[in-house]
């Protein structure tokens, strides 16, 4: 069972209409019918276009005013808001703080009140941890191979800060590390298991060498960020993530059988017909569902909010497809959305990307080459095509050297 954030309209024109959370959501309330939360009252105009805006992570959630002329109110005390003097364009340039909400507390925008209710469930008879084989009880970790001694140093000291009770260090409380379970351009992989409910979980921990670099950070951010909207059985799910000791970190479902390149190598370089229809079939099921999500806040080029429509991946590859074994059956989840953007929406988060090229040479088809800032989910396609061929064959489309699939 799961932790519930319900908000309840108790005064106003939706007076009664209630919403319910139990997944981590961005949630934009004001006027415009593009928020998430539409207050369209034509004769309250206390209440802005786009008015503040709640980051929901069951069971905590935050409120933040997004430079409302009348200001946000929480228990009858206001919070944000902009100068009288200032236009809603200059306020989109403000930055206004986040606070946090607890069970009971009252929202109030003009005439309208919501009421926050926060249930967390208690656990009942959890299950044991399970042991990994041939381990006793890790001790947070094993010895550090050579040259990972300071990212294991660092993890291990922000699980010990995350057992003292570190706010923002929530993501990983009660969680123990038991081994690196891989390592990419960005961050390493931690196997992870939670000490009370035994759910095992990957820990994905940005690599410090890179947390310096702006653009490597954003890219890590927008990760994140498209990661939490996506819930199909066929994408890698996002549990939850933070930032400390300049290192961000999500917890995100395990993929205990690995992914498609793995499995290939153990094959022999490519895999049986039927095993690689099965899987490419899975990965399409989740291409249509990201090319089609709701994506509830994003920052338009105008400097305005809005929703936006669909993520391509644009870095769609056997090593991007991970694999669960899940009531005896081979399921497939698309997996690191770090190249992914909105490209329904101009100025994703902000962000403007020039002169880039992303992806992996061997599974870009040539628009993506000339055109990366437009790539559309045709792209995607072609992708999920070449990676097809990778897996019949053991070649790729195009000669592009020994081993281009990482």
């Amino acid at each position: 069972m799961q932790s519930t954030i319900t908000l309840t309209i108790t005064t106003g024109k939706l007076s009664g209409k209630q919403y319910v959370f139990d997944s981590p959501t961005t949630c934009l309330i004001g006027r415009n019918d593009d928020c998430y939360l539409s207050i369209a009252n034509e004769f309250d105009h206390r209440i802005s276009r786009y008015h503040c805006l709640l980051d929901i992570k069951p069971p905590e959630i935050q409120i933040r005013d997004l430079g409302s002329l009348n200001g946000t109110y929480v228990n009858n005390q206001k919070i944000g808001g902009r100068q009288s003097h200032q236009t809603a364009e200059e306020a989109t340039k403000l930055n206004f703080p986040e606070y946090n909400l607890q069970d009971g507390d009252q929202i109030t925008l003009g005439d309208t009140v919501i009421r926050i209710t926060i249930k967390i469930p208690q656990p009942v008879n959890p299950t044991p941890p399970i042991q990994p084989p041939n381990q006793q009880t890790p001790n947070f970790f094993t010895p550090a191979p050579p040259g990972k001694i300071k990212l294991f140093d660092i993890v291990k000291k922000l699980i010990n800060l995350a057992a003292g009770g570190n706010r923002n260090l929530k993501a990983l409380r009660d969680y123990q590390i038991i081994k690196s379970i891989g390592k990419g351009g960005f961050g390493e992989v931690y196997l992870a298991q939670h000490s009370q409910t035994a759910k095992l979980v990957a820990l994905k921990v940005m690599l410090p060498a890179i947390a310096g670099n702006e653009d490597s950070v954003q890219m890590f951010l927008r990760e994140i960020e498209n990661m939490k909207t996506l819930k199909h059985p066929h994408v890698v799910e996002l549990f939850d993530y933070g930032y400390a000791e300049n290192l961000f970190f999500f917890t995100m479902e395990y993929y205990e059988a690995g992914n498609v390149y793995d499995l290939m190598r153990q094959l022999g370089g490519k895999l049986p017909l039927n095993t690689a229809l099965a899987i490419i079939h899975q990965v399409l099921d989740g291409l249509t569902y990201t090319h089609n999500a709701e994506i509830p806040y994003v920052k338009l080029a105008s400097g305005g909010f809005g929703k936006g429509k669909g993520l391509v991946h644009r870095d769609l590859k056997p090593s991007n497809i991970f694999l669960s074994i899940i009531n005896g059956q081979l399921i497939a989840k698309i997996g690191d959305y770090g190249l992914a953007k909105s490209f329904d929406l101009a100025g994703l988060s902000g962000q403007t990307i020039t002169k880039s090229v992303g992806g992996t040479p061997g599974f870009i088809p040539r628009q993506q080459v000339l055109k990366y800032r437009e790539s559309k989910p045709e792209v995607d396609v072609w992708a999920a095509a070449a990676s097809l061929y990778n897996m019949l064959t053991g070649y790729l489309p195009r000669n592009f050297g020994d081993d281009p699939l990482l």
